[in-house]
């Protein structure tokens, strides 16, 4: 099974995100920290990408420069054991944000609140009075509203170790399409998702600012995924795709990181010139890079 992690792309404030939000959720720590080196794009010395774990989801980010902007789109529901918890995480995120549905009384939640922080990111916080979860939650509109159960089959055919666990749909009356998806629960190589359409008219839709990367031990790996999430949408750079469903991914060899934080900053510079020229990955051509 395949590592799937969300990554985030932010222009310059990556380390104080994972900073707020490490200090917000517990079981929490920040990992590697790459920095930018001669080749760039970004300051020499500057973040370019870190690690960091939010009650052992693990996520990246990346100061990419104000390239893509965070939308509703995808969101990070997170199921609070009790309101204490729940009250301490909306007043964080919503510190210099802005609430997109205020926190309360819901028909569906005795509490839940969904809030963009102050970079942009979005949060869906829920009273379970269960176990701690943070899980991406995909919201298919404007042209891909209808779509997510179509999404969520295909994604599952394609990850090892993926199922659909549970779909509820509207009910005539319930303000959307009478059987299209109002909330769906699903697993991609042991990766817990959800998932929902919306046909309401919204200014937003996906964008690579969050992207789901793939860590791939093999160039036989990258190949397949690449040619299957990529069919019928489009291929970027540095291992970056967008599905048919403008959902982002980045197909990355398991090596790249060694490769890229490689101590002789010569090495790690060719490995990242190479990097940037390509589009799919390939391992042997980065190593080669690399070694010069």
């Amino acid at each position: 099974m395949h590592k799937i992690s969300p990554f985030l792309w932010f222009d310059s404030q990556a380390e104080e995100a994972a900073t707020l939000y490490t200090r917000l959720f517990g079981d929490s720590t920040i990992g590697r920290v790459a920095r930018y080196g001669d080749a760039g794009p970004g300051p020499k010395g500057s973040v370019m990408t870190l690690g960091f774990s939010l009650e052992g989801t693990e996520f990246a980010a990346l100061n990419g420069g104000p390239v893509y902007k965070f939308t509703p789109a995808i969101s990070f529901f997170v199921d609070c054991a009790d309101e204490a918890e729940l009250d301490a995480l909306w007043a964080g995120l919503s510190a210099s944000g802005t609430a997109l549905m205020e926190l309360g009384k819901y028909p569906f939640s005795e509490k839940f609140g969904w809030v963009q922080d102050r970079f942009g990111l979005s949060w869906q916080l829920n009273l379970s009075r269960g176990r701690k979860a943070i899980v991406p939650k995909l919201m298919f509109v404007g042209a891909q509203a209808g779509k997510a159960e179509e999404a969520i089959n295909r994604y599952a055919s394609i990850f090892a170790g993926s199922k659909v666990v549970s779909i509820e749909r509207y009910a005539a009356g319930e303000g959307d399409k009478p059987g299209s998806v109002k909330h769906a629960r699903f697993s991609l190589g042991g990766v817990e998702f959800t998932a929902m359409d919306s046909s309401a008219p919204h200014d937003f839709a996906f964008t690579p600012a969050v992207s789901f990367f793939v860590d791939c031990e093999t160039q036989g790996q990258i190949d397949e995924l690449w040619g299957k999430l990529s069919e019928g949408g489009k291929e970027g750079r540095c291992g970056w795709l967008e599905d048919r469903y403008g959902v982002s991914w980045q197909i990355v060899p398991t090596a790249l990181g060694e490769l890229l934080g490689d101590p002789d900053p010569g090495r790690a510079g060719r490995a990242m010139a190479a990097m940037l020229g390509m589009g799919k990955l390939d391992i042997a051509a980065l190593r080669l890079a690399s070694e010069g």
